[in-house]
């Protein structure tokens, strides 16, 4: 004899409970603090030597952390021509993208008067001597600083 199959019936009819989706967002990884000094400080490397090996002028930084939530650092460095200011700016982006690094945006390339290159906690702002004292910003970034920008050649 063969076995009758359970009918239907047997079995209770019960209407199926809505589970509550348990969504569980994944940690932020956080790069541990040392790491983000280190990389940090390979940015900076990078970018100074780039600066420095295309012979920019009156190179200084400014430390704008508690200022600003944009960037920490702010680099603002001077080209003798537009020429050798897009050279500069593009040797940062260069050296920039061979250390694993690339810039988060790069604005003023077609004209060269003033080129800046958003590398994230730096920004390189790379202008003509003309531009650069009509904007001044290194008093708008030091307005209220006991010490002046810090001078790096020339």
């Amino acid at each position: 004899m063969v076995p009758a199959k359970p009918s239907r019936a047997a079995k209770p009819i019960v209407a199926p409970v809505a589970k509550k989706a348990v969504i569980k967002a994944a940690p932020k990884k956080r790069i541990k603090p040392d790491l983000e000094q280190d990389v940090f400080a390979l940015l900076h490397k990078v970018a100074i030597n780039a600066i420095e090996d295309l012979k920019a002028r009156d190179t200084r930084e400014i430390d704008v952390r508690g200022k600003t939530s944009v960037t920490d650092l702010i680099i603002i460095t001077s080209g003798t021509s537009t020429r050798h200011v897009k050279s500069i700016a593009d040797e940062v982006v260069r050296a920039a993208k061979k250390a694993g690094l690339p810039p988060i945006g790069v604005e003023g390339e077609r004209e060269a008067e003033w080129v800046l290159v958003d590398l994230g906690d730096i920004v390189v702002h790379v202008m003509l001597p003309r531009t650069r004292e009509f904007y001044g910003l290194e008093r708008l970034w030091t307005v209220g600083d006991d010490e002046h920008p810090a001078k790096l050649d020339g």
